[in-house]
């Protein structure tokens, strides 16, 4: 995949923060980004944004997905 440094991101994450390899592999790029310490990205979600979100999408009594 171009964009990612793979070679350096296996690095700072095996070595650097020593993690397991299925540790380093079951992150998301932005939480491996947050713990090299780059921690620009979205803000949490507001208490008024989940009402919010909870209002547009209540649960459904009785209905599962799976």
């Amino acid at each position: 995949m171009a964009g990612f440094d793979w070679p350096a991101l296996m690095r700072a994450g095996l070595h650097g923060l020593r993690l397991k390899p299925c540790e380093f592999w079951a992150l998301t790029p932005a939480e491996l980004a947050m713990m090299l310490g780059q921690s620009k990205g979205v803000a949490p979600m507001s208490r008024g944004q989940l009402d919010q979100l909870l209002a547009a999408y209540p649960d459904q009594e009785g209905k599962r997905d799976d």
